[in-house]
């Protein structure tokens, strides 16, 4: 059974923890300010600050929701930043009604959009945690008060990534506005500036007491994002910077993961049920915590697997039960009860994996033998892979991702601790994205058009990891963006590296299945790489993005 680090409470605790109310009371409030009455327990709102990111409210899935005005299941912080940066992209497209899912998988949302509108809730609120415990608390503890001023610099990180320029505030005074050059400076320099106090950078498991909290290892991995993608936010190269810090998560103990076990590879661990116990954990230095039992979420993990799994997908060729007949039959499970059969791979996607031929319609188990690579988890059975109708096609109208799931590595067939909710955690950063940042960034500074003889081998590291044979001697830049799909694709992170690469809004050579709306894919305008900030929050200070 996972364990919650120290001092980090069940949820069904977290609401006796508190001396106050922990909700917006509308999406119309203003963004730095959670309605929060002095009487708190230091403890327990050192606990919120965390449990935001992996839970939607005090009460677990089915409890009252922070952010109100919206469906509590899909205001989850991962949920929300996954929708964003993935359904906007070539990897991902949805099926469902919900109100705004077209708008993203199209690329048509505006200032009216309602998961967008969400997400800046999620991340506002949050800040607003972290301010708060740091103006009841911040002098009483320096570890624990770093901890805290990281994860707000992680969510004013997302906010500008997302937002551009975004309302401030280090208190819960109303927020002034920065514009993204000015929140840049600010993040980079309150990340220096905690550093130090940050406990020292180490591999952990869920059985030790630290596991789930930032160290400084976590720091460079923000740095290392923010510099890798310094030129979009200020117009500023920092290939350099990039490097230098993704060399420091690099040479840390915390080690890319190698090993697999019972018949799963090394690289589907680390998005199995049990990867925080396993050596999968080595990879991950920030996860969100995932406990079936304990911290239960429709937003986290168990979005990852349920929305991209129906009932006639297998992901465990060695669970199986005897038919009628007496024949073995495999059953149609990702490890949980849930199957809502949403979310599924665009053909670009899938393509990547199979550049020259054809791509077979068979289960995932069988396809990453087909494509020479154990990160092709998808699923092709009944499948069509062209996504011809978009937006209105059902689940079956693209292949299936069988990438996250809840059984555990400790056998062949080993589930997680509870039928419906998963114990996989979410890895938010994992030492893959050093390896990659590092590869393109001294490519980058090298002036390079194809990849140096350093950055290869870091490439080639993460293709063997993968048990790929097709190690290239050098790699174009085109291949390097789609090594970075095959690597993190649904991860939550496309958006940001298409961007990056000059292939997601303006003029590109770029397009994908549906881009834009057209089936065979369109440009749409660059002031679409910002989203709009949502329309009840333009008001004082705050500013709206052009384009919008």
């Amino acid at each position: 059974m996972k364990r919650l680090f120290k001092h980090i409470a069940p949820v069904a605790a977290l609401t006796l923890l508190f001396g106050m109310t922990s909700c917006t009371k509308d999406l119309d409030v203003s963004p730095i300010n959670p309605n929060m009455d002095t009487q708190v327990n230091a403890d327990g709102l050192f606990n919120k600050c965390y449990a935001n990111l992996g839970l939607q409210g005090n009460g677990g899935a089915n409890g009252d929701c922070d952010i109100d005005g919206l469906d509590g299941g899909t205001t989850g912080f991962i949920r929300q930043m996954w929708n964003s940066n993935e359904l906007t992209t070539d990897e991902a497209i949805c099926h469902w009604g919900d109100d705004g899912i077209q708008q993203f998988c199209y690329n048509t949302y505006d200032m009216s959009h309602p998961m967008l509108n969400g997400y800046y809730a999620r991340l506002t609120t949050g800040i607003s945690y972290c301010n708060h415990y740091l103006e009841i608390a911040g002098s009483a503890d320096a570890t624990k008060a770093a901890e805290i001023r990281f994860l707000r610099a992680l969510q004013y990180y997302l906010l500008m990534d997302a937002f551009g320029g975004i309302p401030f505030s280090t208190t819960l005074a109303v927020p002034s506005y920065k514009n993204r050059q000015e929140a840049y400076t600010w993040i980079e320099n309150e990340l220096k500036e905690i550093e130090p106090a940050l406990s020292e950078a180490k591999a952990k498991t869920s059985s030790d007491s630290m596991y789930g909290r930032v160290d400084k290892a976590s720091v460079w991995m923000l740095l290392m994002r923010l510099y890798l993608n310094a030129e979009v936010y200020t117009g500023k190269a920092e290939w350099a910077k990039a490097a230098e810090y993704a060399k420091k998560v690099i040479d840390s103990p915390y080690k890319l993961n190698t090993t697999g076990a019972n018949g799963w590879s090394a690289y589907q661990m680390l998005f199995m049920g049990d990867n925080g116990e396993s050596s999968a954990a080595q990879e991950c230095i920030f996860p969100v915590l995932c406990d079936g039992k304990k911290t239960t979420s429709w937003g986290v993990t168990l979005f990852l697997m349920a929305s991209t799994w129906d009932a006639d997908m297998v992901g465990n060729p060695n669970d199986t039960y005897v038919d009628e007949e007496g024949k073995t039959q495999m059953n149609c499970s990702n490890g949980t009860s849930e199957k809502w059969a949403g979310n599924r791979a665009r053909m670009n996607l899938v393509r990547m994996f199979f550049p020259t031929g054809e791509v077979p319609q068979v289960q995932a188990f069988e396809m990453k033998q087909a494509a020479g690579d154990d990160r092709a988890l998808f699923f092709g059975v009944g499948h069509s892979l062209m996504n011809e109708n978009g937006y209105m096609g059902d689940f079956k109208d693209g292949y299936g991702v069988a990438k996250f799931i809840n059984y555990k590595s400790t056998g062949a067939n080993v589930m997680g601790n509870d039928s419906q909710f998963p114990d996989a955690d979410f890895f938010f950063f994992r030492v893959a994205e050093a390896y990659l940042t590092y590869a393109e960034a001294i490519t980058r500074q090298a002036g390079a058009t194809t990849t140096t003889p350093e950055a290869t081998e870091y490439i080639n590291a993460i293709r063997s990891r993968a048990n790929n044979k097709d190690l290239h001697t050098t790699y174009s830049m085109k291949e390097l963006c789609d090594e970075w799909s095959r690597e993190f694709y649904f991860e939550g992170r496309r958006r940001v590296d298409l961007i990056r690469f000059g292939k997601f809004g303006g003029e590109s050579d770029y397009v994908w299945v549906w881009k834009g709306g057209a089936k065979n894919g369109r440009n749409f305008a660059a002031t679409k790489n910002v989203f709009a900030i949502p329309a009840d929050q333009v008001k004082g200070d705050i500013k709206q993005n052009p384009g919008y």
